[in-house]
């Protein structure tokens, strides 16, 4: 066993492959809409702890990082990382063509080199005014810098981030959709899932035709084949596949008379009726379509009612029906992650479906350290006037994070006590 949920190479990709899509996708949403509102987005990361690999494109840096669990993007400003400049603090300048500051090298010992100027900070402004003033030879010179310019310190380069680039410089709306396309990206993935078994596998049909039908079965033997249409049964006239199941599962035991339509031709069939325990069948799966328009539309009805049923869910689980004891955590979903896997791709395409849903809604509860609890914030800002003081916003975050991490390992122990059980 390679792991105590996985016993394969292909549940443990699966897994691999599951969790890295619905993040990546959540992460992904963030991303989009925080560039289009122009915020500069300093990291985009799968995993958390370590960084194990790491690229820089344009002004992002991409990372993967050790633990395979969650994501984040870095937005400018959620971070005190332009802290590391100091009044007094001696710095060298570069200048651009333009005179303007294009990188602040925070060394002491730095010597200085083309277009380069030493001097001591007396003050600075990198969100506003974008200018800084340096002692220089006893002599106080101002700068302008550049919106781009770059922090360095050792072999580390911090982009500035002016005021407009900075999640916090934005307006409610925008600052709101950065935050909610994170779990609505969730939805479209499991819509797009939904839609894609729809096509590729077939979405359940109500006509009163044979799916497939199973070798050596009561249909089989009487010669029945997949796509034959049932007109009537004993007479009775057949209008959809549900009606053709109430009649045989009624009829163990019996051989009913079956009034067939194949290839434009009828044909009466007599079928014996498997009697299992005491309800009848004649061993044909329910028929398919793959038709687009059908595959969206079950893409569409499936998400809307995997949602509605997990929010039923939620709400027994704060009236009490549910308790603690029966949520799964990391370990339980990685779990039944790799046996969805055995059963076939469309099995674990409709599971990653579901647990995108899951992502998406557990995100958006107002609950701190969540998408949802910084949308709250935002509706109170929105209702006073004016932003909630950040230190104490960051503390209720960092509450609601240390509680969310007690939770994370209260079911995690229910995991595996049910696991080793």
């Amino acid at each position: 066993m390679l792991l105590p949920f996985a016993n394969s190479i292909e549940s443990v990709i699966a897994i691999v492959v599951v969790f890295g899509l619905l993040v990546f996708i959540h992460e992904l949403g963030h991303f989009l809409l925080a560039k289009r509102a122009g915020i500069l987005c300093r990291e985009f990361a799968l995993g958390m702890g370590p960084k194990i690999f790491s690229v820089k494109k344009g002004e992002t840096e991409y990372t993967l990082r050790l633990l395979p669990i969650g994501g984040m993007v870095r937005m400018a400003g959620e971070d005190p990382e332009l802290d590391i400049l100091k009044p007094q603090m001696q710095v060298t300048v570069e200048l651009d063509p333009l005179g303007k500051v294009s990188r602040i090298i925070l060394d002491p010992h730095h010597q200085p080199g083309p277009n380069q100027v030493t001097g001591t900070v007396i003050r600075y402004d990198l969100e506003q005014q974008l200018n800084m003033q340096l002692e220089l030879a006893g002599e106080q010179k101002q700068f302008s810098v550049h919106p781009q310019a770059m922090l360095v310190k050792g072999d580390q380069e911090i982009q500035i981030a002016p005021l407009n680039r900075q999640f916090k410089g934005k307006t409610i709306m925008q600052r709101f959709w950065a935050i909610f396309a994170g779990p609505a990206f969730n939805f479209i993935l499991a819509f797009v899932l939904f839609t894609l078994i729809g096509l590729f596998f077939g979405v359940p049909s109500n006509q009163p035709m044979l799916g497939e039908v199973k070798a050596d079965g009561p249909a089989a033997q009487a010669g029945l084949q997949q796509g034959d249409r049932v007109l009537s049964i004993q007479g009775q006239p057949v209008a959809s596949w549900d009606d053709l199941v109430e009649i045989v599962s009624m009829s163990p035991g019996k051989t009913l008379q079956m009034e067939i339509e194949r290839d434009g031709q009828r044909k009466t069939v007599d079928v014996t009726i498997l009697n299992e325990q005491n309800v009848g069948k004649i061993m044909v799966y329910k028929p398919v379509t793959y038709s687009p328009l059908h595959a969206v539309q079950y893409g569409a009805v499936s998400t809307y009612n995997f949602s509605a049923a997990i929010l039923k869910s939620l709400g027994q689980l704060i009236t009490g029906t549910y308790g603690l004891k029966d949520l799964s955590g990391p370990v339980g979903i990685f779990k039944m992650t790799g046996e969805f896997a055995q059963q076939g791709l469309s099995v674990l395409m409709s599971w990653a479906a579901v647990l995108s849903i899951n992502l998406g809604l557990f995100n958006l509860l107002p609950v701190p350290a969540l998408d949802g609890g910084r949308i709250a914030f935002l509706v109170v800002e929105a209702l006073r006037g004016r932003p909630v003081d950040p230190n104490k916003e960051g503390m209720v975050h960092f509450l609601g994070f240390a509680l969310l991490m007690l939770l994370i390992l209260v079911v995690t122990w229910n995991d595996i006590t049910r696991l080793f059980s």
